[in-house]
Formats: structure tokens, sequence, C-alpha cells
């Protein structure tokens, strides 16, 4: 007579797929964790029932540990930042993303040193079961803190220096290349470029892209002139690049806030946009349909990477190991250029 093959118990996985829910949820249901709606629990507890499941006891220890929540970090330090567009639709696509895992997001302005602090411990505490990260600077002390706590952390877009374990970002380079190729197509032939900081990832690979279009076609680049992303720091930079060299015809900004401040200084100077001087913005906010005139830019998929930047982190969190992400750039054309 042949042995009996022994059942194979079920799993955390085959109960999670039953119910139609995240491993993560599933885990948060049993152990009665925080942020699960009563369908997904009542929907985990029949696929217990019907496939007989036991929990493990040391997966049930490390699972009560879940706080539920995940915190999106911003090396900044004035609270409207999460009013900006760009972030604003960060925050949209991340908080989709977590809601689908029954997640909840906290915010959280890491620039001051009291900032710091507060995120500090809010790692040390494992006040949070993952971290996303935004907007570092060159140095900036949070990866590090993050890493010595010990807490699972998605980068949106990359930080200066070696590229990280977990990252969302977009193709800057290729978007400023694409930006500036077209500007160079328009017949402008001393093309600057208005950078973001230089200190962060996105302000080094927008000038990279654009000098490499520029080299690409015989041109010569301008030196950067550097702005904070903001309208104002645009305006000050373009002010800066005219009384340098009066004879740009082109501008690059490395977003369309920083556009927008070109536009008023060009309108300010005299000079007439697209006539005199062509302008190419980044982002494809808002301020780029409704600007004087409205602004040809690179549109990035900023909710996507909001979204995409939170399932990763879930992924993490869940024990997986996903791969870098890099979202794609398209060129939206307006009467700027």
């Amino acid at each position: 007579m042949a042995e009996d093959v022994p059942r194979r118990q079920p799993t955390l996985d085959a109960v999670a797929e039953l119910a139609g829910v995240s491993r993560s949820v599933a885990s948060r249901a049993l152990n009665n964790a925080p942020h699960v709606s009563r369908a997904k629990r009542d929907a985990v507890e029949r696929a217990v029932r019907q496939l007989g499941y036991v929990p493990n006891p040391t997966a049930r220890a490390l699972a009560t540990r879940q706080t539920g929540a995940a915190a999106l970090v911003v090396s900044g330090e004035d609270p409207s930042i999460f009013a900006d567009p760009f972030f604003a639709q960060v925050i949209v696509g991340a908080s989709q993303a977590l809601d689908e895992a029954d997640l909840h997001l906290m915010l959280c302005l890491a620039a001051s040193a009291r900032g710091r602090k507060r995120v500090e411990e809010l790692f040390r505490s494992k006040g949070a079961d993952g971290v996303m990260m935004m907007a570092l600077r060159e140095d900036d002390p949070l990866p590090g803190m993050a890493q010595e706590a010990g807490m699972p952390v998605v980068f949106g877009g990359r930080p200066v220096g070696p590229a990280p374990r977990w990252y969302v970002d977009v193709d800057n380079v290729g978007g400023a290349r694409e930006a500036t190729e077209y500007l160079v197509s328009r017949g402008r032939t001393r093309v600057a470029a208005i950078c973001g900081r230089l200190d962060t990832e996105a302000g080094r690979a927008r000038y990279r892209g654009y000098r490499d279009a520029l080299l690409a076609a015989g041109l010569d680049p301008l030196p950067p002139q550097e702005g904070d992303f903001t309208e104002p720091s645009g305006a000050a930079a373009t002010a800066v690049l005219l009384a340098d060299h009066p004879d740009v015809d082109g501008v690059f900004a490395a977003n369309d806030n920083m556009a927008a401040g070109a536009l008023r200084t060009l309108r300010s100077a005299g000079r007439a946009v697209p006539a005199d001087v062509a302008v190419v913005g980044f982002d494809d906010l808002t301020v780029a349909q409704v600007a004087d005139p409205p602004l040809t830019t690179v549109h990035q998929p900023i909710t996507a990477l909001g979204r995409e930047m939170a399932r990763m982190l879930v992924n993490v969190i869940s024990g997986q190991d996903p791969t870098p992400l890099i979202l794609p750039t398209r060129l939206v054309t307006r009467s700027s250029a």
C-alpha cells in the first residue's frame, strides 16, 4: 500500500490570495492590527476557515509589531511644501497605493534640526513600518538615520551619490535632453539652463541632459544658473542670465515654477516669448497650462511616481526585494517655444 502523502499546511500567501488582499493586509487582519477595513478582515477570516490555516507563532509575533503606517519624509522646512502641485500629486499617488494595502500615510518635514529630531525619533521607535524619502540634498543625514534604525526605505528620486537599493525616479536626463533638442530644432543657438539645486540629483541630472544635447549639436553649453525650484528663484536666475548673456535666445528651466519666473523676467525686460527667447519647462504642472504664453514642457508622471514609490515600499515591507524603477517622460509642446 502506498504511504499517505502528508498534507501541506496552507500558507499566509494562500490566505491572502483567497481573500483577495495583499499578504501584509492578511497578516495585519490576523493579528488585529490597525488600519484594516471590516470587509477585508471578514474576507481573511473566511479564507482562514476555508483553508484551515494555522498562523506560525514566530511570524505572528513579527506581524504584531507592525504599525499599519508608512511615512513620507520630505527634506523641507516649510509646511506649505505639501501644497506645492508637485508634492500634492505625489501624495495623491502614494495615498492611493497605501490605501490599497490598508496602510496609513504620515507626512513629515525634516530639514530643520527640530524636524530631523522628530523623524529620528520616529525611526528609533519604529513608529512606521517603512519610509519614503524625497527632496534629499547631498550629504543629507536622513538616509543614514533610517539605515541605523533598520527601517525599510524607498526613495522618490535618486539621492546624490551611489544608487540606493530601492528607488523610483523619472528619466531626468532624457527629459532635459529632449527639451533642449527641441529648442535647438527651433533654430535656437544660445540656449541657457536654469537648474534646480545642484546639491540634488534631479538638478544635476537635468543639467546633464541639457549639456549633452548642446554638445551633440555642436553648440556651447552656458554655465548653469541655479535656482531652488521656486518661481522667484527662476525670475532671479533669468535676470542674472540676461545681464551675463544678453544674446540668449532659448531657456530650459528645470521645472515649471522656475520657467514661470523666467517668463515674468523676460516680459519685464521687454523680451518677447517665443519670438526673442523660447522657454521650455519640466513637470507639466497646471502652471504650465495657465502661463502667458502657455509653456512647452517635459511631462513627468508625478502621480505615478508617488503611487509606484508606495507600492515598492509595500513590497519591501512584505519581505520582497523589488528592483529600482525609472518612469518615462515626454515633451508637451505649447506656445512658449
